[in-house]
């Protein structure tokens, strides 16, 4: 079958590449295009959909799959050309149910979607947004009526980021997090408490604050050469190919957090996105694999390590020579305690570690139920605020600060969000077997040597790409379904430890 596998490849190499140029148009309209390009970019976005979907949705690549199918079945499961077959077939069956012109206006819209976002947090007035929103909830629906075979309509959107999982197995996963998170929050929070404690407060230019901030990354592995960093309104990361990194942070010239933290947020984006097997390059086996998994790497960086004792004991004296003020008077354990400090808050990517999987489960509840008909989107704000209210005991002063905070819904991207709270979930449990593997990493953290923990990443997760779904690289690496308890168990431990919450129990 060598010369029907050497066209399946040529294929997905056509399609791997239609999707970095999608990438690269959205990463060019968060961060260097005018805003009045937006008509021209939608209309580009779109016609790059309709032969992006052309290719997918080939009766030739239907008929190629065919042939291989029976020999794939006879090959090493495991092998890189039996994974191909099998993910090229899902990837087949899924375009092939979804109309050329749906395709097109699913794109069009998210580049019309994001610009009238923007104007709208520029004004402070969701009305500006509300048509916009509108339009992405219909094609939501439109694009949910494509399937059959999923139980709830919800489920349709939540396959495309996270394969296989379903909201039946969501929901009681949330209500069990929820259920731990709410008194906790009440037990360890303080609403009056400033973020971080205090802490990274200040006068900050941009300029001393990306210096520093690609001075933290670059000893973690920041390539300069392969990987940029660009200022954008919502931070996010973009994978152009393994050597084509881009990272995005926002600047907070009152408050350094935001743009360090955000920068080791995307961080761990990029290294998973710069880590997969060279072998399976323009295969579409190196996308990754879900977004709960891209988001434990997220995660994992952000919190696990950026906000360990032993990182705060290695950042202390480097943000001490290069951002002087913003952690002045602390020593390593009073870092370390106010950057784990339970404060409920307004915006999910401020957010600290112990109320952020509420943000979640909020937007969660919120997208369910525009799915299922029971909230209109003249009825959202309302919906949550009430739910900010009721989840975190905050009451919310205006869109900018409530529902118009994420970029998402503009984009359309529903289904999205509950990857982060399983990224923290499945992050807390590669955790335990990192930890487990690397014994001595906390030392090895605290002195920055960085290399042992990212090759143990590369290893374990990166390398692979999307070729063993979620789940199973989830039991492959720990041995492991997908649970609650060890996340809480980490996080009570880190509160107690740095003396935010007065046992782990």
């Amino acid at each position: 079958m060598s010369e029907q596998l050497a066209d399946l490849r040529r294929r997905m190499a056509e399609i791997s590449d239609l999707g970095s140029l999608g990438a690269l148009l959205f990463w060019d309209q968060q961060t260097m295009m005018p805003p009045g390009g937006a008509p021209a970019r939608a209309e580009a976005a779109a016609t790059l959909a309709r032969v992006f979907h052309a290719r997918e949705t080939s009766p030739d690549l239907g008929a190629l799959l065919d042939a291989l199918e029976p020999w794939a079945a006879e090959q090493d499961p495991d092998s890189d050309d039996a994974r191909l077959v099998w993910w090229a077939r899902r990837d087949y069956e899924k375009a092939v149910r979804v109309p050329e012109d749906l395709a097109a206006e699913l794109t069009r819209a998210k580049a019309l979607g994001q610009q009238a976002w923007i104007e709208a947090r520029a004004a402070a007035d969701f009305s500006l947004f509300r048509d916009a929103l509108a339009r992405q909830v219909d094609l939501r629906h439109r694009y949910i009526a494509c399937f059959d075979g999923f139980e709830h309509p919800y489920d349709a959107l939540l396959d495309d980021f996270e394969p296989g999982l379903t909201t039946a197995e969501l929901r009681p996963l949330f209500a069990e997090l929820r259920d731990a998170l709410v008194p906790l929050v009440s037990a360890a929070g303080d609403v009056e408490q400033e973020r971080n404690a205090g802490a990274f407060k200040g006068e900050f230019d941009v300029v001393t604050q990306k210096l520093a901030v690609l001075d933290v990354l670059g000893a973690l592995g920041y390539d300069p050469d392969r990987w940029r960093l660009d200022p954008t309104l919502h931070p996010f990361a973009s994978g152009i190919a393994p050597d084509d990194v881009r990272l995005t942070t926002r600047y907070d010239e009152h408050d350094f957090a935001v743009a360090l933290y955000s920068a080791l947020h995307e961080f761990g984006h990029g290294l998973y996105e710069a880590g997969s097997d060279r072998a399976l390059w323009r295969t579409t086996l190196d996308d990754p694999v879900s977004l709960g998994v891209h988001e434990s790497q997220s995660r994992l960086w952000e919190n696990m390590v950026g906000r360990s004792r032993a990182f705060c004991a290695w950042l202390l004296p480097r943000l001490n020579a290069t951002v002087p003020g913003a952690v002045a008077g602390l020593d390593t354990a009073g870092l370390y305690h106010a950057v784990n400090t339970v404060q409920p808050s307004l915006v999910r990517t401020e957010a600290d570690e112990t109320t952020y999987n509420l943000h979640i489960i909020l937007r969660f509840e919120l997208e369910l139920a525009l799915m299922d008909g029971s909230l209109g989107v003249d009825d959202l704000p309302a919906a949550w605020d009430e739910g900010m209210d009721r989840l975190l005991g905050v009451q919310v002063p205006g869109p900018v600060e409530g529902v118009l905070q994420d970029v998402h819904w503009s984009a359309g991207l529903m289904g999205y969000f509950p990857t982060y709270t399983l990224g923290n979930l499945i992050g807390a449990q590669l955790w335990d077997r990192l930890r487990d593997d690397l014994a001595d990493v906390d030392a090895q953290i605290e002195r920055g040597e960085f290399a042992p923990l990212r090759e143990w990443l590369r290893e374990h997760v990166h390398r692979h790409g999307r070729k063993f779904p979620p789940r199973e690289l989830l039991r492959r690496i720990t041995g492991e379904e997908l649970r609650v308890d060890p996340f809480l168990r980490y996080l009570r431990e880190k509160l107690a430890d740095a003396g935010v919450l007065a046992t782990a129990t």
